[in-house]
């Protein structure tokens, strides 16, 4: 069963097309990549799946049930969570505060009861998880940018999602902690059979990490499959990656 399943999904600006007739689907458990150049409508297709934007046509499933009538806040509470480009922490407030706000909002919608030290508990518990445990408690202001990516995963993992939608989770980061970043999250989607699609302009990183890509361009799907398949696919080696990118 697919835990995520976009059909014919579009979506217009004016007289631009940003998201033009798009179909895929997401496996449980799986790492999806969404690529494309500048302007090719990823952002929107996120936004569309998130609830951020309505779409003019076309429909999204997520376990099955229809989800495009759905609040951000709704999808959030089925299983749906989202980290940004931009790491979005409280920087006045330490990572381990950072998280527990995460845990208490998602226990209220919940209508949970438990108690504030057991949120303390859970959150160092999620930070150890993401390699952050021993920076707990300094504030975010004060941390490197891929410790804060990294609190902001462990703040996403808070809400328990089944499907996690990560913005370029590796922009402005150094190689060295992209890889690690990545070996992380696919670590982490093996072990909770947590399926990611995510969105990323550095092709190692693709090619590394995904299980299948899809590429987008002028709003349009144009390829989907293997990492291998699509790297090879000519039109996009024309549109996107460029034939010295497609042979390196």
């Amino acid at each position: 069963m697919s835990i995520l399943a976009v059909r014919e999904l579009s979506k217009g600006f004016g007289g631009v097309r940003a998201v033009a007739g798009v179909s895929f689907a997401l496996a449980a458990g799986e790492l999806l990549a969404m690529i494309g150049p500048n302007g090719a409508g990823k952002t929107t297709c996120f936004n569309l799946i998130n609830g951020q934007l309505r779409p003019d046509a076309g429909e999204i499933f997520f376990e099955e049930r229809e989800i495009q009538g759905l609040a951000p806040r709704q999808r959030c509470r089925l299983g749906i969570g989202r980290t940004f480009q931009v790491a979005a922490t409280f920087g006045s407030m330490t990572a381990r505060e950072n998280v527990q706000v995460a845990l208490l909002s998602h226990a209220r919608r919940l209508g949970s009861v438990f108690s504030s030290f057991s949120r303390s508990e859970e959150a160092m518990q999620l930070l150890e998880k993401t390699g952050m445990k021993s920076l707990a408690d300094r504030q975010c202001a004060e941390l490197a940018y891929g410790d804060l990516k990294r609190v902001e995963l462990a703040v996403a993992l808070a809400a328990r999602p089944r499907l996690l939608l990560m913005d370029e989770p590796t922009a402005g980061m150094a190689p060295a902690e992209r890889h690690g970043l990545m070996d992380l999250v696919r670590g982490i989607s093996k072990e909770q059979n947590l399926s990611v699609l995510f969105t990323e302009h550095d092709m190692d990183v693709v090619f590394g990490y995904a299980d299948r890509v899809i590429v987008l361009a002028e709003g349009e799907l144009i390829a989907q499959g293997a990492p291998a398949e699509v790297r090879a696919d000519a039109r996009v080696r024309r549109v996107y990656l460029g034939e010295a990118a497609a042979h390196a």
